[in-house]
């Protein structure tokens, strides 16, 4: 009897590790740095951002991520950000996400959201305003160091 307690007790907490990457892609409209946002499957404005397929790197998973979601491709990648991570429950299963993200520039095309990948809206938003709209702390805290990167990087 202990036995399968101990079993089920050890299959809840279980975890899986699942690693994602994203990217805050700006553009400076009328001198004023934008970050382009997303509303994602849950209704929240967040960043693009997906999991990894086939041998990809974390760079080339951002790329394809934001033009999978949005329709743009980046012109310029540049310095990764950081990494969030969060736990969420999927079913019985516990599930550890971590999420690189890097800085990318597009200065053309309009975003288009792409319903197939569960997203209902992209827009250009002022850096500030694209934190404020965001509602997972650790997101805004990426857009914020985006910020700091644009002057860094010489953009």
């Amino acid at each position: 009897m202990a036995t399968s307690v101990r079993v089920r007790m050890e299959r809840a907490e279980a975890r899986r590790i699942e690693r994602s990457a994203g990217g805050v892609v700006v553009r400076c409209l009328a001198g004023i740095w934008h970050a382009l946002v997303i509303r994602d499957p849950y209704g929240n404005w967040s960043l693009p951002k997906g999991h990894i397929e086939g041998g990809e790197s974390l760079r080339e998973t951002a790329v394809r991520e934001v033009e999978e979601e949005t329709g743009i491709r980046p012109e310029l990648v540049g310095p990764k950000i950081g990494t969030i991570d969060w736990t969420f429950q999927q079913g019985r299963e516990t599930i550890h996400k971590f999420c690189t993200f890097f800085l990318m520039r597009s200065r053309v095309g309009e975003p288009v959201p792409q319903r197939a990948e569960g997203i209902s809206e992209c827009v250009w938003l002022p850096m500030q305003d694209a934190a404020r709209r965001i509602p997972y702390t650790d997101t805004k805290e990426v857009v914020d160091r985006a910020g700091a990167l644009i002057v860094e990087a010489g953009w």
